[in-house]
């Protein structure tokens, strides 16, 4: 029953991971993206790592989407315009996508019947993670929320200036009539 529940949320999280490529409007590539996170936060919770599972959860579906959420929200981004495809892209793609999909199944295939691919046996104590985190990776953590905070200012100087040229048109334009 876990390998069958682990397949299933292994193939729902490459379907929203291909469902993210695909989209071209950035929210539904984000809704795709907590889909992702969501399917693979059920894969943590059948390894037996539950601590991973809801750290998942909490940081990434939550926290992280909602600030993307935000900044898509802030640029006002709309639908991407559409490109002619290569078509060697298309013809190289395919057989390397196959190639990998066929590797993959070799591989989770050859490790299930050697009975190293255990499910349920990862423990974890927040402990030493909250240990090693706040002593020993205390900078990059530090230095991570920084460049979150630098990311939402960038995103909030550009969709300002975006609208001080929008504001000048619309002024001009005004103006000449």
């Amino acid at each position: 029953m876990q390998l069958t529940l682990f397949l299933i949320f292994a193939v729902v999280a490459v379907a929203g991971a291909i469902n993210l490529l695909v989209q071209r409007h950035p929210i539904y590539s984000a809704l795709s993206l907590v889909t992702v996170m969501g399917a693979l936060a059920v894969e943590y919770l059948l390894l037996g790592a539950e601590f991973i599972a809801f750290i998942q959860v909490i940081v990434y579906a939550g926290a992280i989407m909602v600030l993307f959420v935000f900044v898509i929200m802030v640029l006002n981004a709309g639908e991407v315009a559409r490109h002619p495809r290569s078509k060697v892209a298309a013809w190289i793609g395919l057989p390397v996508l196959v190639l990998f999909g066929v590797l993959i199944v070799g591989q989770v295939y050859g490790n299930y019947h050697q009975n190293t691919l255990r499910m349920g046996e990862y423990l974890v104590q927040t402990g030493p993670i909250g240990q090693s985190l706040f002593h020993q990776y205390l900078l990059p953590f530090e230095v991570t929320s920084v460049l979150f905070l630098v990311g939402i200012l960038g995103a909030v100087v550009l969709a300002a200036r975006r609208d001080d040229v929008t504001d000048k048109k619309t002024k001009s334009v005004a103006a000449g009539r």
